[in-house]
């Protein structure tokens, strides 16, 4: 079921209230909180609701939280991983409340409650990143005995990680934002697809953190934002934000990118990533490869802009990730109202794979890399902390 939260503005405030203490470029406050780990309940933006309405959804079990990713009130590759570890440190408040004090029983409800966030969705790797994170807290706990391992103390411990994974996403992306805002000048037109912003993330965003943060710092910045279908996140979400934050835009259907780039008037694209792969092959919104040939064609530079949270050196090329595919009625329906023929065949995969040969450069929380990726994302990987 879901919970409805607050109406019309972020608990506690509107939409331009900050989103704990954390600072943009300049000293600006953070205008969109996406993600609220709390003890006992999970905060979260609906997706579902916007633009039309800023509406919250109070998740209170790890089902809840799994039910929220999956039908896509929260969505992006960083904001599930975050989310995902609130819905770990629900479970662990759960079995706590339950008793007995049994060490063995809360690790069989931790590991359930992992197994089913984990399956919600495949292609994102800061979902399993994240789950990582809090197994391994869990499972130091549980091996120190004594006090440390009583249910009540681990549901204690996996909040405060929990909540630290919010944290160092917001200040991964205030990083990549400011990394990335070097690589654009004044008055450039930026193109970006789907939604990597604030809603992505835990508040700042990946590839719009790098468009605040190059608006912040340039004059004139302007974007393209794709519509992205079917699920409409730039239209829906990206032209939202933009509107929130100020910065002017231009709202396009995913078919006319090319025009503009032959017309000379896209100087850059920057997208995010769900899972970039060991020699930088990268999986993004479906749609977005397309917009790679189209970039290389006319020479246009094509960014992807991730946490090392998105790396995953144990998968050695895109061809090794794998592709949600998702209900076809998507493609054949929009909120319900059928777009299509009655017998209408569809396929709908959620993403497709970039390979790095298409990709200018990747920018991360340590800095802008460029080609050949597979040594310089092994470098990254070494000063952060990268996916599993």
């Amino acid at each position: 079921m879901r919970a409805q939260h607050a109406k019309n503005g972020r608990p506690g405030g509107g939409v331009a209230a900050d989103a704990g203490g954390h600072q943009g470029p300049g000293g600006s406050r953070l205008r969109v909180r996406t993600v609220e780990i709390r003890p006992g309940e999970v905060v979260l933006i609906d997706q579902l609701a916007l633009p039309h309405e800023e509406r919250y959804v109070t998740c209170r079990t790890w089902r809840e939280v799994a039910d929220r990713i999956r039908d896509m009130t929260v969505r992006g590759a960083p904001a599930i991983g975050v989310t995902a570890a609130g819905g770990v440190a629900l479970a662990a408040a759960e079995a706590a409340a339950a008793g007995p004090d049994d060490p063995g029983a809360l690790r069989a409800a931790l590991e359930q409650a992992a197994a089913g966030l984990s399956a919600t969705r495949p292609t994102a790797v800061n979902l399993r990143w994240a789950l990582d994170e809090m197994r391994s807290v869990w499972e130091a706990a549980l091996a120190a005995g004594g006090a440390a391992s009583r249910p009540a103390a681990v549901a204690d411990a996996l909040l405060l990680r929990a909540q630290a994974i919010h944290d160092d996403d917001v200040d991964r992306c205030l990083r990549i934002g400011e990394h990335g805002a070097g690589l654009f000048r004044a008055g450039d037109r930026i193109l970006t697809h789907c939604n990597a912003g604030a809603l992505a993330t835990a508040g700042y965003g990946t590839a719009l953190g790098v468009v605040r943060s190059a608006a912040a710092r340039h004059p004139g910045i302007s974007v393209w934002v794709d519509e992205t279908r079917p699920w409409l996140q730039g239209a829906r979400l990206t032209a939202w934000e933009l509107q929130v934050e100020g910065i002017p835009y231009r709202l396009i259907s995913d078919n006319m990118a090319g025009h503009f780039m032959r017309r000379g008037e896209v100087d850059g694209v920057v997208v995010g990533a769900d899972r970039i792969a060991a020699d930088g092959d990268v999986a993004n919104k479906i749609g977005t490869y397309s917009l790679s040939v189209l970039a290389r064609e006319h020479g246009v530079p094509f960014y992807v802009a991730a946490p090392l949270s998105t790396v995953d050196l144990a998968t050695e090329t895109g061809d090794g990730i794998p592709i949600e595919e998702r209900d076809p009625a998507e493609v054949t329906t929009f909120r319900g109202e059928r777009i299509a023929p009655e017998g209408a065949e569809a396929r709908h995969p959620a993403f497709d794979v970039t390979p790095a040969a298409g990709v200018t450069a990747i920018v991360t929380e340590v800095g802008v890399l460029r080609p050949p990726f597979g040594p310089a994302l092994a470098g990254a990987c070494a000063l952060g902390r990268c996916g599993p």
